[in-house]
């Protein structure tokens, strides 16, 4: 598949950075960058909860089995591009999974769904919004591919390791 994060710049330049260039440049806007920094990260828990609420087949598998393997998948491609980005997204997804046992436990697989569901809605709606007239003005980057799906929660930790000063 040819897109844009594929032949933008010299081949000397990484993938991940490749990525990073095009989806910053659908991100310019300050408050939207605050909207993302919130909402993405948000977004990917709600992903993970309702990944969890999937039931686990057979009994060698327990609750949160679907998640896992969605978390093990993403870790991989992030691995790829960057390995201290894919280290970093595995730490994120230990925190965002025990949390997520945590209320699977405490409150159980309804109450989780309900809250995966409401937090996906929430976030996608800031999410739009931030991509408004009002702020960005400019469409999404996964309507131009979908992988930017995935490069958001990457670009938002490769933020905080630039605040940081962690090389990605």
């Amino acid at each position: 598949m040819n897109t844009a994060a594929d032949s933008t710049t010299g081949s000397s330049q990484r993938q991940i950075d490749q990525w990073f260039a095009n989806y910053s440049g659908d991100h310019r806007n300050a408050t939207n960058q605050l909207i993302h920094v919130i909402c993405v990260p948000a977004i990917l828990w709600s992903v993970i909860a309702l990944l969890w609420c999937i039931p686990a087949p057979g009994t060698l598998f327990r609750a949160g089995f679907w998640a896992g393997l969605a978390m093990l998948a993403s870790v991989l491609f992030y691995y790829k591009a960057s390995r201290a980005l894919g280290l970093g997204m595995a730490a994120v997804y230990v925190v965002m999974g025990l949390a997520t046992r945590w209320i699977h436990d405490s409150y159980g697989t309804t109450t989780l769904l309900w809250l995966g569901v409401g937090v996906f809605v929430v976030a996608w709606v800031g999410q739009f919004i931030g991509h408004s007239k009002l702020f960005e003005g400019k469409r999404p980057s996964f309507f131009t591919d979908l992988r930017y799906l995935l490069i958001g929660p990457a670009w938002v930790l490769a933020k905080l390791y630039r605040k940081l000063g962690w090389s990605y």
